[in-house]
């Protein structure tokens, strides 16, 4: 886009002090590098909580994305100079950028040659050591925190929770699943049937990796990625546009044999030898980190009163729609910092705050 534009184009990112959700240093090179005109934004958790009580009425519904806080954030930096903007949405889905296909692949081909009782054993050794000392142990092996990145003992624990996974099917829907019973968290609850629950497609023909991208390009792309964007974006009256969801894109992009888009370990082969040549490896060879916010912390400190009121034992049981014993161990536990429950809170605080919304 910049090669083709007779004036610079217009790039905007967040940034965060915490190391391990900070992508705003690396995304400022790569624009000092294409000569694109570049505005930056550093978060702070005050400016977090000042648009946490505006998610309601934005979303209109109890939506759980945590990273709509940064969407709907670099959304206003943008709209202060632009009323139309690119997103980038459906790359990982077309090209297979996500790390979990890869994983849950290799992780199954290993899982299903070991027999169930031993991995129930290998899953209670992996979470006896806390995520804090996993985290440790990542800076203390080399190479680790390069292959897994940051996070590294919440996504242990994650990886250990679908080790009982009796299919591929099974242990992809736990890699992208917050609660792994969400009926003993909602009383009287019951998981309707989707894609992931009882009704998926045929899909005949795709292979296991297929089949994940195939599946989240119906389901986790329309449900939450552009949803997220879209009412980030329009409650600051910034229009997107989404030039990988050209359907010619997407044709193209699904006749592709999967070694173009799956190759020495990584994905979006394809889209990295076009990106080599306008931008050196080395200002973009990191570990994926997604666009994430230090929830964890911010929930321990500056959102903790605000969690504690939606969270409150007595408030819970009157409103009688989740499990209270369940919801306060998890926010106990994560403020002890046992365990790091900031996404299944999430979800939680964003019904809570929903309904709040809507009883006035």
């Amino acid at each position: 886009m910049q090669s083709q534009s007779l004036r610079p184009v217009k790039t905007f990112t967040i940034g965060f002090d915490e190391n391990d959700y900070n992508e705003a240093v690396h995304a400022k090179k790569v624009a000092e590098h294409l000569g694109t005109e570049h505005t930056e934004l550093y978060v702070t958790p005050k400016q977090a909580l000042d648009v946490v009580p505006r998610l309601p009425a934005l979303y209109d519904e109890p939506f759980a994305d945590s990273s709509q806080i940064p969407t709907f954030l670099v959304s206003h930096l943008a709209r202060q100079n632009v009323t139309v903007s690119l997103s980038g949405d459906g790359g990982d889905e077309l090209f297979g950028g996500y790390t979990r296909y890869l994983v849950a692949a290799g992780v199954w081909q290993k899982l299903s040659k070991v027999p169930a009782p031993l991995r129930v054993l290998a899953a209670k050794s992996l979470t006896n050591l806390s995520p804090q000392t996993w985290d440790g142990l990542g800076r203390m092996i080399p190479g680790l925190k390069k292959r897994l990145g940051g996070r590294i003992g919440d996504k242990v624990h994650k990886a250990a929770g679908v080790f009982g996974s009796d299919s591929i099917e099974s242990l992809y829907k736990g890699l992208v699943s917050h609660w792994d019973d969400p009926e003993s968290l909602v009383l009287g609850g019951r998981e309707p049937p989707t894609f992931l629950t009882g009704c998926a497609p045929e899909l005949a023909g795709l292979s296991q990796v297929e089949r994940m991208m195939a599946l989240d390009m119906l389901s986790y792309l329309p449900d939450d990625i552009l949803a997220k964007v879209d009412r980030a974006a329009m409650g600051v009256s910034l229009e997107t546009r989404v030039p990988f969801l050209d359907h010619r894109v997407i044709e193209y992009a699904w006749q592709l044999p999967q070694t173009m888009k799956f190759r020495d370990g990584q994905g979006k082969w394809a889209l990295r030898q076009v990106l080599y040549k306008y931008v050196p490896r080395e200002l973009i060879e990191r570990p994926k980190m997604g666009f994430g916010i230090p929830l964890d912390s911010w929930l321990s400190g500056p959102l903790r009163d605000w969690a504690e009121d939606l969270l409150d034992e007595k408030r819970l049981q009157q409103e009688g729609f989740f499990h209270p014993l369940l919801v306060r161990q998890k926010w106990e536990e994560h403020l002890a910092g046992r365990r790091n429950w900031s996404y299944h809170l999430w979800g939680v605080l964003m019904f809570q705050a929903w309904l709040a919304e809507q009883r006035g």
